[in-house]
């Protein structure tokens, strides 16, 4: 043990040699080597002092802990604005277009047959594949925003029986965004 140590110290002797010859320096004050500038010692006194006024700068940040205020609306209103991310999946004759949209009416991720990135690997630009892969794209974009919870209501309520729908929901699920958004939180 002694042979190891003293080993290590003569390392250290060594490397405060070199440290020394760059400009820079090590001080040894016990037989235990500690790192200590010749400069002075950093104050850390200002870490510990906290901000009197904490400013959020996520404005998503209430959404993702389930205490941001949700849109009620009138009971007559549909469909439901009871959301902070909806879900939309449009299908055209032409192309099939999925967004996501924030309460506030604003579009944050959207994914469509339209982009050539994702036409390109498609035999048909609409049908059922299309819908799928659509989904894919649209759960790594959600990811990729920080989005990980979305409410998808189809516009129709008997749209749910179609296999694209389906296989959409699906694909979102599998890539790892929630289909169903938590409760708010109230206390």
């Amino acid at each position: 043990m002694a042979l190891r140590s003293r080993g290590l110290l003569l390392l250290l002797g060594a490397a405060a040699g070199k440290l020394q010859g760059a400009g820079k320096g090590l001080r040894f004050i016990s037989a235990v080597a500690s790192f200590r500038t010749i400069e002075g010692e950093v104050d850390t006194k200002e870490n510990e002092v906290v901000a009197p006024d904490f400013i959020n700068r996520n404005p998503h940040n209430l959404e993702q802990l389930a205490l941001a205020r949700k849109e009620r609306g009138w009971e007559t209103t549909w469909p439901k604005r009871e959301y902070w991310h909806r879900l939309r999946l449009e299908r055209t004759q032409h192309y099939v277009e999925a967004f996501v949209e924030h309460c506030s009416g604003n579009v944050i991720v959207s994914a469509s047959t339209r982009e050539w990135a994702i036409k390109r690997h498609l035999y048909s630009p609409r049908g059922v594949a299309a819908c799928e892969n659509i989904g894919h794209v649209v759960a790594q974009r959600c990811l990729e925003a920080g989005i990980n919870f979305v409410n998808f209501k189809a516009v129709i309520p008997w749209e749910y029986r179609c296999d694209s729908i389906q296989r959409f929901q699906k694909a979102v699920t599998d890539g790892g965004v929630i289909v169903g958004e938590p409760r708010r939180i109230y206390q």
